[in-house]
Formats: structure tokens, sequence, C-alpha cells
């Protein structure tokens, strides 16, 4: 394969010149070619509006001032836009006698199964695989009759490849399957890694790292297997040396959920592209998927892609609207997922032993943008969806052009009840909010006894300082589930100033309006008595048809008293209330030792940065009492926003909302130029109010004409918004009936949302489709109980 670069001219709109010409041509343009510096972005290897790049047809143009890229569809805008004329032309071409080679090298040995439609796992390599310790003890395996060194266990059983122990492993879904000794055995030795007996074939076997606490490859399993006796290319694979089917297999969680081991096939054309992983992404995609699987998104960005495309900033890969109007194309245009075309020559060489790969769409400039200056979005660590869901939600509401807002689909209203159990008065308040949060009923569990002897088992691991064997899989009604979300919950320290009780008020919630699609999120994480954070291991019977009409907020019953206007006081300790009255505290100097303290209780970082903050640093337990009352808050997990510093409620982390008028004194900056006020208008909401950037879409747009209809429809939207300003009436809500349909959903395989994968399965065309990062394919067994959050469209009435 080979790369070339050339560099032409697009004068007058890109008419194709002789080579001989080129270079004369360039004369003119030199002034305009620059030598990237240090701190300069190049872009040469992804489009600024498609994913266009060098192995694309057309190739990639680099324009030589402002070191964008851009795909052949999309480089003459970028010329009109700003005069550039001289691009890079970047093309790979691949040499066809490479392709034999390639073929080759790329083809399965003659072990290795070739089934063209079976998924297949990208497990991560053990680091404890190349330098494995075994112990020379002399044991050896036999080929059947095994079982656990600790008890009789004759199922479930693991091989530890540094001693050759034999121990069952965790506990399965039911409750069967093992005692935890495998566990045990590593907690006490120390020997990371072992192999799962019955599962062990020619090609491979179950490995699992105890240290890594997940699924593992091992290269040298061959190597390690045999120094216990074990030819691994003359097993069979049956359990406990079995033949027949008498013992069903049992499978994980991470096997149920990304459907392993049954034959899916993948789906290509508009709508089933994938999204590459960049390390831990996976939340990401799952949500992206499920956003743009929605008309009213795909009608916001894609549907209005020109027009996004024409307005966008000089630099597009700044833009939050260019960036998800290029997502969205990217995912449901197909142009990015085709089946492959295989030449006379690859037939031949592979025949039917070739395996289509899905390639997917890499969203590396989307993640970068909408994470940007966000400190945990923007790492490489593994983030939770929900978070994700409700800060891409802000990003679309701060970045609204025009009348169009997609996720007023998601907006409701949550009616909170609260009564004073001395006075039985009643307070009625209304809350936004943008996904429905229910909470795991453990009490109702179809399986109880399974739950009684689990938690018998915790007092006496407790006790004995023993480790605790995984919780049991819990079968838990959904109408449980309904059920706890409206019941009342006790309030603590409810207006204790003013009350002076403890314990004094119980809360329910309700639905004010029913949303248009409601996402609903199943709260399975909560926290262990050490204050770890674990996973509820629970299965729930979310229907496909859901009906929450009888949660209809009722307001102020008869007989029913409210409660005087008090509002509960925040108190802050004298010396920190002193600081923050009388100066702001500097983001930069807040304790993080504090907010490490608190994220590792298992609370969002960004409202631990806001509790030590408001809290004036006075240390963790102050903190701690903050996030206690204000957890429940739709914007507890949202950046620190500061009023007063860096302009009126702007926020630390993020830029101010295009939904309201520009601040005039930005205006008056650009006017004072000599430039319109409509023109400082029209640029100020296209760049979310950033005055340099305004600047630049100005120059870059000479065209700019009063009356056009992108300007009548900004103004109409400004006129709606300074009367909404001058006569508030409450948040924008699209109510309607309380009937849904369920058409997606995202599953988290793992301990914690801070770790392990994300699955999102979407209902398209009549059938279900798993996204699985990169490969898309139908699905057979949509595993709809073990879901973390829930996607519902509303059945018109």
């Amino acid at each position: 394969m080979q790369r070339r670069g050339a560099l032409f001219s697009v004068p007058g709109g890109g008419r194709k010149m002789a080579a001989g010409d080129l270079g004369e041509l360039l004369v003119p343009h030199m002034p305009t070619i620059r030598v990237p510096r240090s701190g300069d972005r190049v872009y040469k290897n992804e489009c600024a509006f498609s994913y266009d790049s060098p192995n694309s047809e057309g190739g990639l143009y680099v324009c030589m001032n402002t070191f964008l890229a851009f795909g052949r569809e999309h480089v003459e805008r970028h010329f009109r836009k700003t005069g550039q004329s001289v691009y890079m032309h970047l093309k790979r071409h691949m040499r066809e006698v490479t392709i034999a080679c390639d073929a080759v090298l790329s083809s399965k040995s003659p072990y290795t199964k070739q089934d063209p439609d079976t998924w297949e796992n990208e497990l991560p390599v053990s680091k404890y695989a190349n330098n494995l310790a075994q112990l020379d003890n002399g044991v050896r395996i036999p080929p059947s009759g095994w079982k656990c060194a600790r008890c009789d266990l004759r199922e479930n059983l693991w091989l530890n490849l540094t001693d050759g122990s034999v121990l069952c492993g965790k506990w399965f879904f039911d409750s069967s399957g093992g005692n935890g000794h495998a566990l045990e055995h590593f907690r006490d030795m120390g020997y990371p890694l072992a192999v799962k007996l019955g599962t062990i074939t020619p090609d491979g076997a179950d490995v699992y790292s105890f240290q890594e606490e997940g699924p593992v490859l091992d290269p040298h399993l061959a190597k390690h297997l045999a120094h216990f006796g074990i030819d691994m290319l003359h097993t069979n694979g049956t359990e406990n040396g079995l033949r027949d089917n008498d013992i069903k297999p049992r499978v994980s969680e991470w096997e149920v959920i990304q459907e392993s081991g049954t034959k899916l096939k993948p789906m290509y054309g508009p709508g089933y592209t994938g999204l590459k992983n960049l390390g831990n992404s996976c939340y990401l995609s799952s949500v992206m998927q499920a956003i743009f699987s929605i008309p009213e998104f795909q009608r916001a960005y894609v549907g209005n892609l020109p027009r996004i495309f024409d307005y966008s900033p000089l630099d597009p890969t700044q833009d939050f609207n260019t960036q998800m109007t290029k997502l969205g194309h990217g995912l449901l245009s197909g142009q990015y997922s085709k089946p492959p075309v295989k030449s006379e020559l690859i037939e031949q060489v592979m025949k039917e032993e070739h395996k289509p790969q899905q390639n997917g769409i890499s969203p590396r400039m989307f993640k970068a943008f909408v994470s940007k200056s966000h400190p945990e979005f923007s790492s490489n660590r593994q983030q939770d969806a929900q978070e994700f869901f409700l800060h891409l939600v802000n990003l679309v509401e701060r970045n609204r052009i025009g009348s169009e807002n997609p996720s007023d689909v998601f907006r409701f209203l949550v009616e909170e009840r609260i009564q004073c159990c001395q006075t039985r008065k009643v307070r009625y308040t209304e809350r936004v909010d943008y996904l429905m949060q229910l909470p795991v009923a453990m009490e109702a569990a179809t399986n109880k006894d399974e739950l009684i002897a689990y938690e018998l088992m915790r007092r006496e691991a407790e006790a004995n300082r023993r480790p605790l064997p995984e919780l049991v899989r819990a079968k838990i009604p959904f109408s449980a589930c309904l059920q706890a979300f409206a019941e009342p919950d006790n309030v603590d320290d409810f207006w204790s100033s003013a009350l002076q009780a403890k314990s004094a008020g119980v809360k329910t919630s309700r639905f004010a309006s029913f949303p248009e699609y409601l996402v609903v999120q199943i709260k399975k994480f909560t926290f262990g008595l050490d204050w770890v954070p674990r996973k509820f291991d629970v299965s729930i019977d979310m229907p496909d048809l859901l009906d929450i009409s009888h949660l209809r907020a009722r307001g102020l019953q008869p007989g029913e008293e409210e409660l005087p206007d008090i509002s509960p006081p925040i108190v802050i300790p004298d010396d920190s209330k002193d600081r923050l009255m009388n100066q702001l505290i500097d983001p930069s100097d807040i304790d993080e030792s504090s907010v490490m303290q608190l994220a590792e209780m298992g609370f969002p970082l960004e409202a631990c940065r806001k509790a030590v903050y408001f809290t004036g640093n006075t240390g963790a337990e102050v903190a701690f009492n903050w996030i206690i009352v204000h957890m429940e808050e739709p914007d507890f997990a949202e950046p620190l926003a500061i009023p007063g510093y860096g302009g009126a409620g702007a926020s630390v982390y993020g830029a101010t909302g295009l939904d309201n008028q520009p601040p005039e004194e930005i205006v008056a900056i650009i006017t004072s130029m000599g430039f319109q006020r409509n023109q400082a208008v029209q640029a100020l909401r296209a760049t979310n109010h950033n005055l340099e950037r305004a600047l630049d879409w100005i120059f870059s747009h000479p065209e700019f004409e009063e009356d056009s209809d992108f300007m009548i429809e900004m103004e109409n939207n400004a006129n709606a918004n300074i009367m909404s300003e001058a006569k508030p009436e409450g948040p924008r809500v699209k109510d309607g009936s309380g009937m849904y349909e369920l058409f997606a959903f995202i599953s988290h395989m793992g301990t914690s949302t801070m770790s392990g994968h994300y699955v999102c399965h979407i209902k398209k065309e009549g059938r279900w489709v798993i996204y699985n990062d990169h490969k898309v394919c139908a699905s057979e067994r949509p595993p709809k109980d073990l879901g973390y959050m829930y996607f519902y469209r509303r059945i018109p009435s």
C-alpha cells in the first residue's frame, strides 16, 4: 500500500489543470501556503465533514493554510467559504500484487474454526501470560473425572495455570454452579490465571484473570496446559469428559449480552454502521447509536446537513452541530457500511474462507469535541453511559440552531409531593428531567430463598473475614420497580432548620407530563458495606409495551393543606461562607484530594468537584454532607458552573447557550467594527457566542444577506425567546399519552459503570439488531432483561 501526496490548486471552483500548468498556477498562491508550526492542528487522516480518509475512493484534500482535511464532496465548500486554493491530495493506493500476500497473512490456521457468521469477542491479552510462573510440582490433569479440591462439585471447574489446582468457580445466575473456591485460592496464593475445564479445544479455551477481573486471552495457552499434561490439540471440549448433552453449559453476563456462541449475520447499509472503539469509548458509541435511531435527531442534524455545513465556522472540527451532523450522516447514510466486494483475484485466493470485515467509522473527532474540557469524558477511562446521555442532552440544549431542539423529545416534568410527618401538610413542586430512574426492588425478587441464603453467607463471611461470593442473579418483576418509583420515600433532615425534626417527611414522585421518548435507567449500582461500588446482579422483565398512565400527577388534592414557603438553608461553616461571599475560589484551587476521596465512594466526579468548591475546600466530610443534600437535583452530575466567574452564569467547562440572545457587550464589540447588528447576532449564534470565531464566521460569509431564510428563522427564534423571557411559561414539554413501546436498550457488562463494556440493541425494520462497537449484526436473542438503559417511544393514542 502506498500513500501519495500532491499539491493542486482550485481556482475558479476546482477545474482540472494539466500537470505542466500546475507549477505556474501555484505562484500567485504561494503566500497562502504555510508550514505547520508547533501547536498547529494538522488533520491528514479524516475529513472535517465526513469520514473520508486517504483510503477513500476520492482520497483526502488537506488545506495548505488551515491544515483542515476534506473529502472530495466537501473540498469545494471550503474553497468557496475561505478562498483558500491550494490543497495537498492524499490518496492511498493498493498494489494488487500484495493482495494475495495480505490474504495469506490474514488467513486463519488449520486449527481455527472457519465460521463467517460467528460473532468473535475481542478479549484483551493478559499481561500475566508472557511471564506466567508455573510450579514444577508434578501435577498432571486427567482427561475426565475432575472435582473441586475443596468441595465435591464436578461442574464449573477451573484449572489454575500456576499450580494446577482444580477448584470450583463462582455462582451462576440461578445460584448453582460453584462455591467460589477458585477465587478464594487466588486471594490466598495470588496466582492470576485459570482456564475452565471442559472448554479446552484445539481453537482455545475460556481463560479468566482474577487479577485483571475479566476474561482474557493467553497466547501461550498450549504451552501452559502442556505443563500439566494436557495436549490442547487432542481435547474435545466436553464438560468433565462427558460427551453427551446432559449437562447444560453455563454462560456469563458477558456472553449473554454479546450473544456469544450464536451465529449472528452481519448487517450493512443505512443505519447499520458501527463505531470503532477508541479505547473505552463503548459508552459513547452505544448512546449515539440509540440517539440517531430517533427521527427527530435524524431530521435536526442529517436533514439539515447542507445548511449546517454551509454555515459552520472556519474550523468545523470545533463546532458541535457540524460534528453531530457528520456523525449522524456517517451512521445513517450507508456510505461507510457496505458489504465487501471481492475481485476475482481475491476470490481465487480466499475462496469461501474469507470473512467479511466490518470496519465501522471512528468517532475520534466527535469524542474530542463533546468531551473537551470535561475531566472524565476526555479521558480514556470507561464512563457511565447514563451520565454521558445527560451530558449530550445538555450540549444539544446549549447549541440549538433555529427552532429545532431535538432534545425536547426527552424532556418531561416530575411532580414531587412532600408531606411533613408532624403537621401532615404537603408541598408540591415540579422539576425538569430527561430520564426515569427506576430503583431495583430487591425485596420483590422472585428468588427470595437464594437471596436469603446469600445474606446468611455474607454475614458469616464478614464475621470470619472471608471473601464474599458473588451475589446471585435476582429476578425482579418490572411492576415492582415501577411501584417503587412512585412509593413514598423517607426524607431525612426534612427542612430541619425550620421543623427541628429528623426523618420528618416522605416524598413521592409522579409525571406532570409524559415525554415523547421515555428513557428508563435501572439503578443497578450501589455501595457495599465497605463503601466499594458494586452492581446488583439482577434480571428484570422489561416489557415491550409500557403503560405508565397511572403515574400521572394529581396535584393538590381536596383536604390537603400546603406547607408554608420555607426553603432549606445551605449550611456552610462560617469561615468558608465568608470566603465564598467575599471572593470566589479559583477552580484550579479546588482540593483534588478531597475530590478523589468522594469520587472513590462512587459519586460522579463533577458532583464531587462542586461539593468541594461550594463548601470552601473545608474537607471531604463537609463536602460529603453537601452531596447528600443535593444528590437528587437534576444537575447534580453536571460540570461546575460559577456565577460571576468568567461571565454571568458561565460554566467552567462549557460555553454560554444559544437559546438566549447573545450578550449585548459582545454584540457591541462587533458592531463597533462596522458590521451590522444582524450580522453580529447571526455570527454569535452560529459560533456559540465566541467572539473570535464569530469574527471568522463573518469574514467567511461575504454572501450574507439580511433577508436570508436562515436569518429569518434565527430572528423568529430570538423573538420567541424574548417573549418567553418577558412572559415565562415554563419549560417546553411534549405531553401525551402514557403508552410506550420499547425500541432500544443499552446493556452493561462488568462490576461498575467505570469499567466493563457497553452494547446497544435497537429494533429496526421489525427485528432487533446488536451494535457492539464496529460490529453490527442481526440479533438472535436480545437480552432485554439485562439492560441498563431502555429507550421507549410513545404510542400514538
